[in-house]
């Protein structure tokens, strides 16, 4: 892997959980609150299985969790889910990760920063107000905005900003993948929900060594 990718790129495009911070503490409880609301949901919710989904489309995720309910419990269940996280996040956010302030001073001096994630619309927003850092970043965009694949999504924040040489950064497969299709190259978080294996420019163990690295 490349150790020097400094003066590379003209951009960063970010993923949101796993790799700027963990709300899944919170979305438990959100999920639970939904979970009260109905009478079939036959498990509780707990960090591991947020985890094991995150980077997953809204509605994927529900799919894969949830596959004995029908489309419309299916349905149901997941906008409540959904009130209840932007609510409860709202009011109690998600935990930033260790050096993430000094990461975006240090790269948004040379970069444009963006966010591209498969979170439901107004996720970001959240993350946006519960941080403080909405000013470090230029646009995003989300699964939410338009049901359309991260890959899309990657492509019409380069397309919209004119970018010529982004760099994704993410902590799943799945990260990995969209960014491939997109034709971007990837670099890959390793302190994430996830694993990359092979195909990543590089590979960083912090916020802080990221910075150092672009």
């Amino acid at each position: 892997m490349n150790t020097s990718l400094k003066n590379k790129y003209d951009s960063i495009i970010f993923d949101l959980d796993g790799t700027l911070w963990d709300s899944s503490a919170n979305v438990v409880v959100a999920w639970q609150k939904a979970k009260e609301q109905v009478n079939y949901i036959k498990e509780d919710f707990t960090r591991p299985i947020i985890h094991s989904i995150t980077g997953m489309t809204y509605k994927a995720i529900f799919e894969t969790l949830l596959p004995y309910l029908d489309e419309e419990q299916r349905e149901e269940f997941k906008t409540l889910a959904g009130k209840h996280e932007l609510e409860i996040l709202y009011e109690k956010g998600g935990d930033l990760y260790p050096g993430l302030e000094d990461a975006l001073q240090q790269l948004s001096r040379h970069y444009k920063l963006f966010i591209v994630s498969n979170c439901q619309s107004g996720y970001i927003e959240v993350f946006f107000k519960i941080s403080g850092f909405e000013h470090y970043f230029i646009g995003h965009q989300c699964y939410g905005t338009k049901n359309q694949p991260k890959a899309e999504n990657i492509l019409d924040i380069i397309n919209d900003h004119n970018l010529q040489a982004p760099v994704y950064i993410g902590d799943t497969m799945g990260d990995y993948t969209a960014a491939t299709k997109a034709g971007v190259p990837f670099i890959f978080v390793d302190y994430g929900f996830g694993k990359v294996e092979e195909g990543q420019i590089a590979s960083v163990s912090s916020l802080a060594e990221l910075a150092g690295l672009l």
